[in-house]
């Protein structure tokens, strides 16, 4: 049989994971996929050392991979938005096969890119997209087609776990550990993709259409980085029983799907609080199977490829056919267009409070008044005594579940009280039970 062409564009960290992977397990790749599958042209800006080019052609030029009539499969891994994109489109209208694992493009040009592959007969696959080596992709798209999927949670950008996991292990500020994520190779000179939640929200946006069958909407989703998480603020969540985790979570409810990123409280006896460093997580619901965790390493070079050469052979067994008996690139054949995206002032939470008073009779019966006003009932509180006379107090509330804009009201509430010292922390609590 035929062996099954594959041009790699971009021989960086992931793409070079992929050309050496596919090149060492070339014979159990071919035994899983049914034929030889060989890397057979390169496109990357300056030839590389180190690689074993013998029989693969070399161009500067990545689109001459798209259009080279002898590529059956074509391996985006150069990252970015526009260039991808291009690459992209110009390989599907070359009639090629496309694995990437370029989230940002999944999640914001994903609508686009699987209706031209559709019209051409083409399949993109993007498992690396999500997650690094984790098989998400494919657990949620085929191993759970019999379920209704309630709910999804996980830790899915290891740079900011990293930070959170040093912050409590250790004791140190967002700043320091941010300035060692980079020095270690984490984090990039600009952090704010990772510590602000944008990569998390666009892997969540690629969750949550697989999870609900509905359509790729970036634009829609709430994200909240990390930034403003103090040591302090990890001390007390340890103090009240939970762990402070940057989640991605996306909710099927009867007004519509959430579908946000930030901060969480999660108490500290659940599988994905002990989830630590750059490792990646993801806890997915279903009516059927309840509750289960897919844990793993969410980034480098060879776990990343372990995705991409999946993809890869996924695609070659699917070469002969249709449309209809291959797995659609969402996981259903029709996409649900009239479930909303929830605006995050109509979730229901609980939340974690952290308020700067001064340290006076009557502040708390202040608070516990406005609490009561937007029908917020507590479940805790910590009251931490200011260092010195004079100085100013913490108060910690934990409180039950309550809607997001009657919370927003509380705290515009709370912070204009004479006794508030600056803004009230606000951190979201999720129990992940149900």
């Amino acid at each position: 049989m035929k062996p099954v062409n594959v041009g790699i564009c971009g021989l960086g960290t992931v793409g070079g994971g992929t050309f050496n992977v596919l090149k060492r397990n070339a014979s159990e790749i071919s035994r899983r996929a049914g034929r030889d599958i060989v890397v057979s042209h390169v496109g990357m800006r300056q030839t590389k050392a180190g690689f074993d080019f013998d029989g693969c052609a070399i161009s500067n030029d990545i689109f001459d991979v798209a259009r080279d009539p002898e590529i059956d499969v074509v391996c985006e891994l150069i990252g970015g938005y526009d260039i991808a994109f291009e690459l992209v489109m110009t390989a599907i209208e070359n009639g090629k096969h496309v694995v990437t694992a370029n989230k940002a493009l999944i999640a914001e040009r994903g609508n686009e890119i699987f209706a031209a592959a559709k019209a051409k007969g083409v399949v993109v696959a993007y498992e690396a997209a999500v997650a690094g080596g984790i098989p998400i992709i494919k657990a949620m798209r085929e191993g759970f087609s019999g379920n209704k999927i309630n709910w999804l949670a996980g830790i899915i950008n290891g740079t900011g776990n990293f930070i959170l996991t040093e912050m409590r292990d250790k004791g140190r500020s967002f700043e320091d550990v941010l300035k060692e994520a980079q020095e270690l190779g984490y984090a990039e000179a600009d952090p704010t993709f990772d510590v602000e939640g944008i990569d998390a929200c666009h892997k969540l946006t690629i969750l949550s259409s697989i999870a609900f069958g509905i359509p790729l909407q970036f634009e829609k989703a709430y994200t909240e980085g990390i930034s403003e998480i103090t040591a302090q603020d990890v001390t007390y969540a340890e103090e009240l029983g939970y762990r402070i985790k940057h989640l991605g979570i996306s909710k099927r409810t009867d007004n519509g799907i959430e579908l946000r990123v930030h901060p969480t409280l999660v108490p500290d006896t659940r599988l994905l609080a002990n989830v630590d460093g750059v490792m990646n997580a993801v806890v997915v619901h279903g009516d059927a199977v309840g509750p289960t965790l897919h844990y793993g390493a969410g980034a480098g070079a060879e776990p990343t490829a372990s995705a991409v050469v999946a993809d890869i052979v996924d695609v070659v067994r699917a070469l002969d056919l249709n449309d209809v008996q291959r797995v659609p690139p969402l996981g259903f054949h029709d996409q649900q267009t009239d479930l909303p995206i929830l605006p995050i002032e109509a979730i229901e939470s609980a939340y974690y409070l952290r308020l700067q008073v001064e340290d006076r009779a009557g502040v708390m019966a202040d608070v516990a008044k406005i609490l009561g006003e937007q029908d917020i009932s507590m479940e805790a509180i910590l009251q931490k005594e200011p260092q010195q006379i004079g100085g100013e107090a913490s108060i910690i509330l934990l409180t039950r579940k309550v809607l997001e804009s009657n919370m927003n009201s509380a705290i515009r509430a709370i912070e204009a009280l004479d006794s508030t010292r600056g803004k009230v922390m606000r951190i979201r609590v999720e129990t992940l039970k149900d």
